[in-house]
């Protein structure tokens, strides 16, 4: 059998699951499995690796996609770059297990980006500074996008919520959701901005996938702005995954 899956923490908003199970049937993949491994502590990490000696790959999220990057042999120039890791592929070496990680974020939240994108902004928002974020930031500013980021904590060069202007949130040509705030089960929750202050116009593009319509992005869509939810990039870093996985498991 080749054992796939996930680590975070909590695990209950994902799809991850459900996705390479269809997956598996349509594509008559029988020794095939997917699995949740939630984990409150990466610590745990080691002996899931030694009790699961099928896995040969598997999806990282909230909240370890820096994390994870101590615990891997190997990291792939982009991932390393970027400084973030959300896949990772499992290879046993004489006995011992070697861990080789990779960013599919990236590449995917480009592809979702430019898909629904007319033009090129000059300035993009984005709300959270955690290991989606890094992805997001590295390839805006690789599109030329000047950067914004916002995150709950002060720090150089980053607005807080309370302190965004009105004027920055308002120009902004797109406004990106790394963070989890209004995932499912907490769907009344969204990213404490001004809305009022969002126009006609403006790309939201929330990374969070369930619910397909956040608080966050009914409020935008009630200022006239486009909305995208993340099931397009999460769709398209799965398959990617599911690339790296093969290179090494056919």
């Amino acid at each position: 059998m080749k054992l796939f899956g996930i680590i975070g923490y909590p695990l209950g908003h994902s799809f991850s699951e459900r996705y390479f199970t269809d997956k598996f049937a349509r594509e008559e993949l029988a020794d095939h499995r997917y699995r949740k491994f939630e984990l409150y502590s990466l610590d745990l990490l080691p002996a899931l690796l030694d009790q699961e000696r099928d896995l040969v790959g598997f999806n990282v999220t909230i909240p370890y996609k820096v994390q994870i990057i101590k615990y891997l042999n190997e990291v792939d120039e982009a991932a390393a770059e970027i400084g973030a890791v959300n896949t990772v592929r499992v290879s046993r070496r004489n006995g011992n297990t070697y861990l080789k990680g990779f960013n599919t974020d990236a590449p995917a939240f480009r592809q979702s980006l430019l898909d629904n994108l007319l033009s090129i902004p000059e300035s993009a928002v984005v709300l959270g500074t955690g290991g989606a974020s890094r992805s997001v930031c590295h390839e805006l500013l690789e599109l030329g996008i000047r950067v914004i980021p916002v995150s709950r904590k002060p720090a150089a060069g980053i607005f807080t919520y309370q302190d965004l202007p009105a004027e920055v949130l308002g120009s902004a040509g797109v406004v990106v959701n790394t963070t989890p705030v209004g995932t499912f089960p907490d769907v009344d929750s969204s990213p404490p901005i001004d809305y009022s202050c969002l126009r006609e116009g403006q790309l939201l593009f929330d990374l969070v996938y369930n619910p397909p319509q956040t608080r966050f992005l009914r409020l935008g869509e009630e200022q006239g702005c486009q909305t995208v939810n993340g099931e397009e990039m999460f769709h398209i870093q799965a398959e990617m995954a599911w690339e790296i996985w093969n290179s090494n498991t056919k």
